[in-house]
């Protein structure tokens, strides 16, 4: 690939979040390139077909998408006037339970309240103020954390609430075995020891979601998302060219700002010597976290769960009790794969029956594992879905694994299988990637780093985009205020 003619703004990956980038750039009156690697748009937000069934298609890593839902960039963006059709499980995601039992979250809170039993008051005090000001928890859980709350005291609640699940207070609320597993399951997702305050902020924030607005999912896949945007870029006048892995900047186009949603240590070997010593040693001291090695199956018909309300949760979290996912998490965090490992699970067509094809049903899940394991954990995954699920290998057709550490093949970010884009630590929360008031700035002028790498963290949300188009509009082009995003502009 030779280098193409000037233009004013170039982004590396698109994914969410640089086609969150892109989009505001372009909105912004600027002409913009996207360069990607891989032969498709997306990202860990692609829905393709994995040749295992004709017709059913899989989405490659983000299924899921509570914060698409309730992202300011999404809110604005306003991905339904545009035709993607986000629809919400009456059961936002479920934990089953040895002996038929489930802990289950309804949209509706106090249904929630009502089947966790001796629990259920205590799940009411710690979500229902964060539910009634959502606004305020988002604006904390996607903010650049650069900045003081817009709801100090929805913000403070928050705060609380992630400081007791996050420490050894995880335990003094809960009198049974149904809401802990309940909140842990959602935790889990941060793939990390457990209890810590990373996990405690994710399992919050996703929990209050899951009352308010609910879990998304986009009718067709989470490639609908994706394909909203790129048209969105094109209308303005940005253009994507695809199979194009960039190892050098002397493969793009001169341009004033270049934003790459590529991981910290792709950015230190495309820049090179470019980059102050210094900085270079800390992106590339930038930690990764543990993998997830990914399982999809094809079904000839619905998952048996032993409990029916599961079968009405789109995301399933499987792990057993907290005490047991403490266990998997912490066998995984040093470098052995559980016996039983932590595993999330979604059945698309519980919202979208159209999902199916001639007969058989797409089912997409994940099993934690060590960093760059090449564990084929197919066998333990079906087994861990059978043990809540009796009969569920009757119903398998197909099923196909990728190793973690194949996951890099699909996507250059998730190193190691790592599909945080770093590990989610306290640390590096404060200093993602590197520690500096605009960690989305890089020492080279115009460089901008807008992965997941950076705040505030994983998810499909375009808020790391969006946070680093801000300052680039401001620091390259002095465009001071954000252009609007809505379909009308």
């Amino acid at each position: 690939m030779s280098p193409a003619e000037s233009c004013d703004v170039v982004v590396v990956g698109s994914g969410p979040n640089g086609l969150a980038a892109a989009v505001t750039m372009a909105r912004a009156g600027l002409e913009v390139r996207v360069y990607e690697a891989q032969s498709t748009i997306g990202g860990g937000a692609r829905t393709l077909s994995l040749d295992l069934a004709p017709g059913i298609v899989h989405d490659l890593c983000s299924a899921v998408h509570p914060m698409a839902a309730a992202s300011p960039f999404f809110r604005d963006f306003d991905v339904r006037a545009r035709g993607v059709e986000l629809r919400f499980p009456e059961v936002s995601y479920a934990q089953p339970l040895d002996g038929g039992r489930a802990a289950i979250a309804y949209r509706d809170l106090e249904r929630t309240v009502d089947g966790l039993g001796v629990d259920g008051p205590a799940w009411r005090r710690l979500f229902e103020p964060l539910t009634r000001h959502v606004p305020g928890v988002v604006d904390v859980g996607m903010s650049d954390f650069r900045r003081l709350p817009k709801d100090p005291l929805t913000a403070a609640q928050f705060g609380w609430a992630v400081l007791e699940q996050g420490t050894a207070l995880w335990s003094r609320r809960w009198s049974g075995d149904q809401a802990p597993a309940l909140l842990t399951g959602v935790g889990a997702h941060a793939i990390s020891t457990l209890p810590s305050l990373p996990a405690s902020g994710t399992a919050v924030l996703l929990a209050a979601l899951g009352h308010s607005p609910g879990w998304a999912l986009p009718v067709g896949g989470s490639q609908a998302i994706v394909d909203a945007m790129v048209d969105d870029l094109q209308i303005h006048g940005g253009k994507v060219v695809t199979g194009a892995e960039i190892t050098s900047f002397a493969q793009l186009p001169q341009a004033r700002a270049y934003l790459f949603d590529t991981a910290p240590g792709t950015l230190a070997r495309i820049a090179g010597d470019a980059l102050p010593s210094r900085y270079r040693h800390a992106i590339e001291r930038f930690r990764h976290g543990d993998g997830a090695a990914k399982v999809d199956f094809v079904l000839s018909g619905p998952v048996p769960w032993s409990h029916p309300d599961v079968a009405r949760a789109s995301t399933v979290h499987l792990g057993g009790t907290q005490a047991e996912m403490a266990r998997a998490e912490a066998e995984v965090a040093a470098g052995r794969h559980a016996e039983r490992p932590m595993m999330l699970v979604s059945d698309p067509t519980v919202t979208d029956p159209d999902r199916a094809v001639g007969g058989v049903r797409p089912l997409w899940s994940y099993a934690h594992v060590p960093s760059g394991s090449t564990l084929d954990v197919g066998e333990v995954v079906q087994a861990q879905i059978e043990r809540f699920a009796p009969g569920f290998g009757d119903v398998v057709v197909a099923r196909r694994t990728i190793p973690a550490a194949r996951m890099p093949e699909h996507n250059a970010n998730y190193v190691g299988g790592d599909i945080a884009a770093g590990a989610m630590t306290t640390w590096q929360l404060l200093a993602r990637p590197a520690l500096r008031w605009n960690p989305w700035a890089t020492p080279i002028p115009g460089v901008y780093l807008c992965s997941a790498s950076t705040p505030p963290g994983p998810g499909v949300h375009g808020m790391c985009g969006l946070h680093a188009a801000r300052r680039a509009l401001r620091a390259r082009f002095g465009i001071r205020r954000l252009p609007r995003l809505d379909p009308q502009e």
